[in-house]
């Protein structure tokens, strides 16, 4: 797991995030382009990669919804685009609503407005339940929780967009 091993760390979906980032610094320090400027063309070249390295993995281990899509991504895993079924009517409905708002219907704008509201809390359900997911997982690894991660990483994803995209449009056809 090369985030992991940049930063010496164990990999695990639970982190420090004081032990992170102590160990991003620690590393930024000991790779850092200035301590190499009279080395090698060699030693100068991979202090720039790894200075990228130690930089890249600590945006994504920072942010436990990245981290959980860079573990699962390393074990093989890949996130769907397709939305959960569950939500495929509301979607359906939300889609049709998001259209009309787009053709100036503003009636609809309190339906999108509640649609909003009930995603965000969606999507805040949803870490709160990967956060127990990592714990449990790092206290007892097996594939059953990783597909369990796999599925509220999906749904979040797929809940996350259909924020965007209404928030997105309200703010558009407010300013209109």
């Amino acid at each position: 797991m090369q985030y992991y091993e940049a930063l010496g760390l164990e990999p695990k979906l639970a982190l420090d995030l004081a032990d992170l980032q102590k160990r991003f610094y620690e590393r930024s320090r000991e790779w850092h382009p200035d301590r190499f400027s009279r080395g090698t063309p060699e030693q100068q070249q991979r202090s720039l990669d790894m200075t990228a390295l130690v930089n890249d993995a600590y945006r994504t281990l920072r942010e436990p919804v990245l981290r959980a899509e860079y573990f699962l991504s390393q074990k093989g895993f890949e996130l769907s685009k397709n939305a959960p079924p569950e939500l495929l009517e509301e979607v359906f409905e939300l889609n049709m609503a998001l259209e009309e708002l787009r053709g100036g219907d503003d009636s609809v704008r309190p339906q999108l407005e509640s649609a909003d509201e009930r995603f965000t809390q969606m999507r805040s359900e949803i870490d709160a339940d990967l956060s127990k997911l990592f714990t449990r997982y790092d206290s007892a690894p097996g594939p059953k929780v990783l597909e369990e991660i796999h599925g509220s990483l999906n749904r979040r994803r797929y809940i996350s967009n259909l924020v965007r995209d209404v928030e997105k449009e309200l703010n558009v056809h407010l300013s209109n």
